[in-house]
């Protein structure tokens, strides 16, 4: 066992669990001051519940193991309470504990992602239903398909979801997803395009009503955020290496280059750059990158930066021309700036992408893994989310979300003026 590779592990765990309470103050930031407790109570609920679900079966959904290709709904019951994973075979590269410790973050992040579409108006109980059912049919299963998979001495892959080894039999190459473009930003971005149907429209749904009460608070999730993603894609390789390092570059340029494109856009639309502009152009590179991290020369991970924050800058005004109130742009930079990471490999990927030597196979299984996940992941979602409205209810009361739920929902404020 290489130690090295294991505390590797463990701190990449860390750095990624520590996304969800920097997730809470970028959210946090962005809503009004009465309902700031009741948005990062969603980040923090997801965090509690899915952190014990994970433990219970939520790995045991996610990676049953297989020898092939596994079934897309499979649990490994030995797996269940992690009881399988308590003792590390012989020649174990790290304990399987470790492995189930990083990708239990990832569950919890992608959770609360999803209540960024939401905001201001739902009730805490409701999502905490909502987190839990769309955890165990939509996130683990997809996990699956996109994480659980073992390659063979060659490389080649021995057994996998129909995401990557199912796609490689078909196509020739896999879907490539390193780190979460499709099972983390796709799939939590298409949950919250639905959600955002389900619960409606803000009282006064209007471009320029809903504006962020603290931007410091904005920015403090957003580098939080960052340094956390270093664990969310270095980690991902497993192993502290050269693989590892071009993910860590990556991750460093490719949002540093959506940041300018950003505030480039903003500055010829509206005459200035916006310290939130600037945490978000940040976040919708780091979304981008997340997928391609390892598979992109440095050079082409700044032009998909680049892109990314151009596009999701626009993407973002989408919901005041279709009317659709995603509270705080999870579509606009998570689903938009995942597909995009996504399919942008299928151009530039190294060895496989169609101008870096490759044929078109690649932009194929990578056009199909992001329309898959983003299709079973809405439509799951609306069902879910409707179900929840039409039975204990899913929105707090017009009167209520006007005098800010803070108080209402939780019985807190987040600023108390009193001596």
């Amino acid at each position: 066992m290489d130690q090295g590779n294991t505390a590797f592990m463990l701190i990449a765990a860390a750095l990624v669990l520590f996304m969800t309470p920097g997730l809470a103050f970028f959210y946090g930031g962005l809503v009004k001051a009465k309902s700031v407790i009741s948005m990062m109570m969603l980040s923090f609920g997801a965090l509690g519940l899915i952190g014990v679900l994970w433990v219970i079966y939520g790995y045991a959904i996610a990676f049953p193991g297989a020898d092939g290709l596994v079934a897309p709904w499979s649990i490994d019951a030995s797996a269940l309470g992690l009881t399988s994973l308590l003792e590390t075979p012989e020649d174990a590269a790290f304990p399987p504990l470790a492995f189930a410790c990083f990708q239990a973050t990832f569950a919890i992040l992608t959770v609360a992602l999803v209540s960024g579409a939401i905001a201001d108006r739902a009730k805490f109980g409701a999502w905490m239903v909502f987190a839990g059912l769309w955890a165990t049919i939509v996130y683990f299963p997809v996990a699956s398909w996109v994480f659980n998979f073992g390659l063979a001495d060659d490389g080649s892959f021995a057994y996998g979801g129909w995401i990557t080894y199912g796609l490689q039999e078909a196509f020739g190459v896999g879907a490539i997803d390193f780190a979460g473009g499709t099972a983390v930003h796709i799939n939590a971005g298409a949950a919250a395009l639905a959600l955002a149907l389900v619960l409606g429209k803000r009282v006064g749904f209007q471009k320029g009503v809903h504006v962020p009460h603290n931007p410091p608070f904005v920015l403090l999730g957003a580098a939080i955020l960052w340094f956390g993603w270093f664990g969310f894609n270095a980690g991902s390789e497993l192993a502290a290496d050269g693989v590892a390092a071009l993910a860590f570059i990556n991750t460093i340029g490719a949002p540093a280059a959506a940041m300018l494109g950003w505030l480039i856009v903003e500055k010829v639309k509206d005459g200035k750059a916006t310290s939130v502009g600037a945490a978000s152009g940040a976040v919708a590179g780091l979304v981008a990158i997340t997928p391609a991290c390892a598979s992109l020369h440095p050079i082409w991970a700044l032009l998909l930066g680049l892109l990314a924050g151009v596009a999701c800058a626009f993407a973002i005004e989408l919901k005041w021309k279709l009317g659709f109130d995603d509270s705080l742009d999870v579509v606009g930079i998570h689903l938009v700036g995942g597909l995009i990471g996504t399919l942008y490999l299928g151009f530039f990927a190294n060895g496989t992408g169609l101008f870096m030597g490759g044929g078109l196979a690649q932009l194929a299984v990578q056009a199909i893994a992001a329309v898959a996940v983003l299709v079973y992941s809405f439509v799951l979602a609306l069902v879910i989310g409707f179900a929840i409205e039409k039975t204990m209810g899913f929105r707090v009361k017009n009167e209520d979300e006007v005098a800010g739920i803070d108080t209402v929902v939780h019985g807190e404020v987040g600023y108390s003026l009193a001596d």
